[in-house]
């Protein structure tokens, strides 16, 4: 008797469950006082005056990291893509701030642009190397 009032009720539960998750947008993209959204003002708002992206980057950097509720770090990539996501969001809130965006990534592309010339100009070493060399030096890994 009980296994069987449990086995009508554990999918009922878990289709209402999936039906509120469903329901509800992502917390961090629509919240205007998060972390996010105050990252994004604080970068869209140098940039539109005048500030080069490294001075409005390391300002709204500064401000995601010490606001992010988060037990870990909140990495220079993640924060990037917390901005982006936050201006694609609202973009009534962050107007001309898309020109901008491209900037956030522009040091990661040429990061792996160098590493690939690097492959391709070692490839005997790359290959007899029992050290993978795929991956960044460790000071260059968040370099925004």
């Amino acid at each position: 008797m009980l296994r069987s009032a449990l086995a009508r009720l554990v999918p009922a539960l878990l289709l209402t469950a999936a039906g509120l998750s469903l329901s509800q947008p992502a917390p961090a993209a629509t919240d205007v006082s998060g972390p996010a959204a105050k990252g994004a003002q604080v970068y869209c708002f140098m940039r539109n005056a005048g500030n080069n992206h490294e001075v409005s980057w390391l300002a709204a950097y500064a401000l995601i990291k010490r606001q992010s509720a988060s037990l870990f770090k909140t990495s220079p990539e993640h924060a990037a893509v917390m901005i982006t996501e936050a201006v694609v969001q609202n973009p009534g809130t962050f107007p001309d701030c898309g020109k901008y965006l491209g900037d956030l990534y522009a040091n990661a592309v040429q990061e792996q642009q160098q590493i690939q010339q690097q492959q391709k100009s070692q490839p005997d070493a790359a290959a007899s190397s029992s050290e993978s060399n795929n991956s960044a030096p460790r000071s260059e890994r968040y370099a925004y």
